[in-house]
């Protein structure tokens, strides 16, 4: 039995295929892309000859069970979209679901992304994030979709068509206000590249004042809803809480509710006890 590769290739720019990328593409029997015109370009660009089988949407049931067969049958096989990594918003997750119910070894080749290229250059935080694709595409069920999301408090990453954009960046200042972190990330890695950093108010009116080009591909990246920390004054609290209960237990609830040592806060708690 051989091999499945899903291999990530170029968003953009065409010096960000790997070396590794290179080779499998030369050395499999069959790459199944995503339009084959589109990565016919690519491969000739490669000086690459491999033969090439459409792979999309709308023939992922019969075309997953024909290139498992093949694989099964001894060839090797590449998977690729039409840019970045497959499966991610693109065609593939059904062909690796049956590889991996068949037995078929799947092997990843790591490369370009929209979705890191963006969180990477974004500024917000990247600890934790949630990548949710493309939005709905009816006012109701986006409102709906994106009020669902208002309490997140990670960076809610989308992606989003030229199209669309600023019915999108309009229902989220609806949903969340205008005063999040928005970035907009343009064309990335690609000649027109741009990168926005505002607030969502503040896009909007970059996007009204033609700031912000409304034309390629886009990469959304919003702030998460931020905790707001209540600004103790330790010996206030202390003070209030003193008053009905014995020190050890005030200072273990001031220390729950203030972040702070609680020895600390234990001595601060015996000196108002003293009247100091």
């Amino acid at each position: 039995m051989s091999i499945l590769y899903v291999v990530a290739t170029p968003i953009g720019n065409l010096e960000d295929i790997t070396e590794r990328a290179k080779r499998i593409l030369s050395e499999v029997d069959l790459i199944a892309a995503e339009d084959t015109r589109h990565t016919a370009k690519l491969l000739a660009h490669l000086n690459i000859r491999t033969s090439l089988t459409a792979y999309h949407d709308h023939n992922e049931s019969r075309a997953s069970r024909s290139l498992i067969d093949m694989i099964k049958n001894g060839k090797d096989v590449a998977l690729v979209s039409d840019a970045g990594t497959p499966l991610i918003a693109d065609p593939g997750y059904r062909l690796v679901k049956l590889a991996r119910e068949e037995g078929v070894k799947v092997v990843p080749v790591p490369g370009p992304s929209a979705l890191i290229a963006a969180l990477c250059v974004a500024g917000l935080p990247s600890d934790k994030f949630t990548y949710y694709g493309f939005l709905p595409a009816k006012s109701k069920a986006l409102e709906d979709f994106l009020t669902a999301q208002k309490n997140e408090t990670g960076t809610l990453v989308f992606y989003e068509s030229p199209h669309r954009l600023v019915k999108t960046i309009e229902m989220f200042e609806r949903v969340f206000g205008g005063d999040r972190t928005l970035v907009v990330a343009r064309e990335l890695t690609k000649k027109f590249e741009q990168v926005s950093f505002a607030t969502i108010g503040e896009t909007r009116q970059r996007i009204e004042a033609g700031e912000i080009t409304v034309k390629g591909e886009f990469v959304l990246l919003l702030q998460g809803q931020q905790k707001i920390e209540p600004n103790w004054d330790e010996r206030e609290l202390l003070t209030v809480l003193l008053s009905e209960l014995p020190i050890s237990k005030a200072a273990e609830i001031a220390s729950r509710l203030t972040g702070g040592a609680k020895k600390t806060l234990y001595k601060l708690a015996v000196s108002i006890k003293k009247g100091d």
